[in-house]
């Protein structure tokens, strides 16, 4: 609060010169983030133009169709989100409603695990997946992208739940509402934000994930489009026009992720001030 006093009494053209600052350096930033992207788009273009997209749309990489792998890619993302959003939101519930012994203990012991990289489960995940015939289907990958993902999404949604006055729960429960019934009619509406946040970041988490798919899936048509970047190199010879078609591909492979991003940006920013911040 008395920094937003202190910037007010600031005269207007230091405010304007702060605003004007801050916009440029975001900019700079900006600009050297995208740089790779425009780079790969001029280089898919430098020979051959615009029909380079065509021909790596509708020739196969090493086996590898690149719509294909778009498709792939969304089916393991949206299987990543649903089993990421109501097993979080459950379990998110019983953590901050439902009042048992341990809860606490329990609650810290689940945070525990957003500590544990992808790398330190490949073992298990191989051992499970063979065990349980997962290997080449798409909720093989899903499964433990999810199991990295919940510890995050319980401390997202708990975070917001944790919110919701105690009296709409209290007065539901004068109604003979049961909790799966306090859950679905109270907990889910007033987390919809949070949950938007999470659908969103779970879908980009995935679209991104390159561990998993390649341990996982050994057929070229379950490449996910993360995956084929790697797939598809050897396919290209190092001719002018293969190298630009080579670019060409990486730039169509990385548009899935590109767009989710632009889409879910609002969603993320506030799903993360609704979740994070308590009063």
């Amino acid at each position: 609060m008395a920094t937003q006093l202190e910037e007010e009494r600031l005269p207007l053209h230091l405010r304007r010169f702060d605003r004007v600052l801050i916009y440029a350096l975001l900019t700079v930033f900006a600009l050297g983030f995208a740089w790779p992207l425009i780079n790969a788009v001029q280089m898919s273009v430098a020979v051959g133009g615009i029909a380079n997209y065509w021909a790596v749309l509708t020739r196969d990489l090493n086996g590898v169709s690149i719509p294909l792998t778009f498709v792939n890619s969304g089916i393991i993302a949206i299987m990543h989100a649903v089993l990421v959003c109501s097993i979080g939101a459950l379990a998110a519930y019983a953590f901050s409603v439902i009042d048992f012994r341990g809860r606490e203990t329990l609650y810290y012991g689940v945070l525990l695990f957003l500590a544990v990289p992808a790398t330190a489960i490949l073992v298990p995940v191989y051992f499970i997946s063979g065990t349980l015939s997962l290997f080449n289907t798409h909720i093989g990958v899903a499964l433990p992208e999810a199991v990295l993902t919940l510890p995050f999404a319980v401390l997202l949604l708990r975070n917001r739940m944790d919110d919701i006055p105690r009296q709409l729960v209290e007065a539901a429960v004068i109604d003979r509402a049961n909790h799966a019934q306090i859950f679905w009619h109270v907990a889910l509406p007033l987390s919809r934000g949070p949950l938007a946040n999470l659908a969103a970041l779970s879908i980009m988490w995935s679209l991104q994930d390159f561990v998993f798919p390649s341990v996982l899936l050994r057929s070229p048509e379950l490449t996910t489009a993360a995956q084929a970047v790697q797939n598809i190199r050897s396919a290209f010879s190092p001719t002018p026009l293969e190298s630009s078609q080579y670019f060409a591909a990486l730039v169509l492979l990385g548009v899935p992720a590109l767009i989710i991003i632009l889409f879910a940006f609002r969603y993320v920013t506030k799903g993360l001030a609704a979740g994070g911040v308590k009063e």
